[in-house]
């Protein structure tokens, strides 16, 4: 149940505070001052609770109602649980734990991280649009919906441990892709196999 009366008793401070929020006129500091006395909320703090609670349940009626949302929020939740499954198997090589003593080392440490997850992800997009278009070339275009599941995150094809290779054949090292498998080749292989 929706304390009313608490908002309303407070509604010309949470107007000021929001708007002083708005125009960067208070920092968070000192909002968070006014918001909580002593390790517990004032009576502002309450209020804006309140307000939340109010957003909270508009926002849970609309998920409940609307499917194509309760779709999109799901697509969303699969996107990044697709981004962590990456960083875990990037993570792989120390069993996912943080081995810096200091906070700096451990920023350091998933800086490292994201940006070899980044890197991945961008080497698998370029690979995948240079397999749409070859797809297109010999082939009718994929259904949008197609495309749009398509998802960069993929990392079972990479090489998490043992040894790799810097070297650059000459074609890679002026910025072109590496040639894609042959589907037919490989269909071949998989039938040869016992």
């Amino acid at each position: 149940m929706v304390n009313a009366r608490l908002i309303a008793d407070h509604w010309d401070d949470m107007l000021r505070l929001a708007g002083s929020l708005k125009l960067g006129k208070v920092k968070a500091t000192a909002v968070m001052r006014t918001l909580q006395r002593a390790g517990s909320l004032s009576g502002l703090g309450r209020a804006v609770a309140e307000v939340g609670r109010v957003e909270k349940t508009l926002y849970l009626l609309a998920y409940v109602q609307d499917e194509a949302y309760r779709r999109r929020i799901l697509v969303q939740l699969n996107r990044g649980e697709g981004r962590h499954a990456v960083a875990r198997a990037v993570f792989h090589g120390k069993k996912g734990e943080l081995r810096q003593r200091y906070r700096e080392g451990m920023e350091d440490q998933l800086g490292a991280l994201g940006l070899v997850v980044n890197a991945l992800v961008l080497w698998n997009t370029r690979y995948l649009q240079q397999a749409l278009e070859q797809h297109q070339a010999v082939a009718e275009p994929p259904e949008p919906g197609e495309v749009a599941r398509l998802s960069p995150l993929l990392h079972e094809h990479f090489n998490m441990l043992g040894r790799y290779d810097f070297t650059l054949p000459e074609g890679i090292a002026a910025g072109q892709l590496r040639p894609l498998r042959d589907p037919t080749s490989l269909e071949e292989q998989l039938a040869q196999l016992p």
